[in-house]
């Protein structure tokens, strides 16, 4: 039945019919036909550029399928097709790049129809050659001028890690107050924290003083900014270790100082400190093998003696996959890159947000 040249729905329906049978044609001066009588919807453009997919139209398919991004940007089938036309067109970096945009749009597979998950397959397959191709050629590209993979800790190597996709970018993400403009860093230089020596020096005497208090996960010689006057007296050795650390001062939360012990077996969840103006340090006093902390793309295992400064903000786990507890001397510090004016000013704001009506907002270290 032929419909009325400006019955845009009637030819819609026309042309999703011709679709159907296989008349690819047809169904592409329908869908025009359509588009020009006003119906120019996402499922017009959409069938539009099946159609011309299917006559190797690549510049109508490319077009139709823009038109559908312009009113849908998520739809999985456009951005197949625009894919599609990228590869067509001997872009492979673009067409991966309009699939894995696809994959990470489409729903769950058991809410896909049959066709479009075979589609979400094939793209999927073609997504990840052309990650290995890629990642193979930079590899050999940066080889083959003297880069190896002894480098792939320092900055440039994480650089490349992130365009390959190995890596993903972490920066600070406090849940409670975030001060704009710091240096985006997972671990700290331990040079830059010459004051950690007399720690690392006195890592046996405040291991035997662990010894003498040990009575659970957490022993706190300084608490939400109050000293814990009981467990500091039994700690004398490492109360004067810390004398040149530069606590946190926040009335209320900061400094905390404590023995952290994590059992063997255990998985701490991924998580975010509340706020990116502090830093933490941890001392290792016993840690077995299989221990180690990520921060961002950043994982270390801890060793006993060696103290390491890192930004809580971001992102960051840990695991004891040992077979014994991990026992940590742990607390904060202020962060060096804000003056004195500034942290001052920090503290007084954080004062002000617990002063207000309310339940006082607790934070963990």
């Amino acid at each position: 039945m032929n419909a009325p040249l400006n019955d845009g729905p009637a030819l819609a329906r026309a042309a999703a019919d011709a679709l159907r049978r296989g008349d690819a044609r047809a169904a592409r001066d329908l869908f025009l036909q359509a588009a020009q009588a006003g119906q120019a919807d996402v499922a017009v453009m959409l069938g539009l550029a099946y159609a011309c997919r299917s006559l190797q139209d690549w510049a109508g398919m490319s077009a139709s399928v823009d038109r559908v991004l312009m009113l849908d940007p998520r739809n999985v089938r456009a951005l197949v097709m625009k894919g599609d036309g990228f590869e067509q067109a001997g872009n492979t970096r673009a067409a991966s790049a309009y699939f894995r945009a696809a994959l990470r749009s489409a729903p769950p597979p058991d809410r896909v129809s049959p066709d479009l998950l075979q589609e979400l397959r094939r793209v999927q397959q073609a997504s990840e050659q052309y990650e290995k191709r890629y990642d193979d050629h930079m590899r050999t590209w940066l080889k083959e001028r003297g880069f190896d993979e002894s480098q792939s800790n320092t900055r440039f190597g994480q650089s490349l890690d992130i365009l390959l996709g190995r890596k993903r970018i972490h920066v600070q993400e406090p849940y409670h107050f975030y001060f704009p403009q710091l240096p985006q860093k997972q671990f700290y230089e331990r040079a830059d924290f010459p004051w950690l020596d007399a720690i690392e020096a006195a890592t046996d005497d405040i291991h035997a003083e662990w010894l003498a208090v040990a009575k659970g996960d957490a022993v706190y010689l300084w608490q939400n900014g109050e000293l814990n006057e009981a467990n500091a007296a039994l700690c004398p050795k490492t109360m004067a270790a810390l004398a040149n650390a530069p606590l946190a001062r926040i009335p209320g939360h900061s400094p905390s100082v404590l023995f952290s012990h994590m059992p063997p077996g255990t998985h701490t969840a991924p998580r975010n400190g509340p706020i990116n103006t502090r830093l933490q340090v941890h001392l290792p006093l016993v840690a077995p093998a299989k221990c180690r902390l990520r921060v961002g793309n950043d994982v270390r295992e801890w060793q006993a003696g060696r103290a390491w400064v890192f930004d809580d903000s971001m992102d960051h786990e840990a695991w004891n996959d040992g077979d014994q507890a991990r026992v940590l001397l742990q607390f904060d510090i202020a962060r060096p890159e804000l003056t004195e004016d500034e942290n001052r000013w920090v503290a007084t704001l954080l004062e002000g947000i617990d002063a207000f009506p309310g339940q006082k907002f607790e934070w963990n270290i």
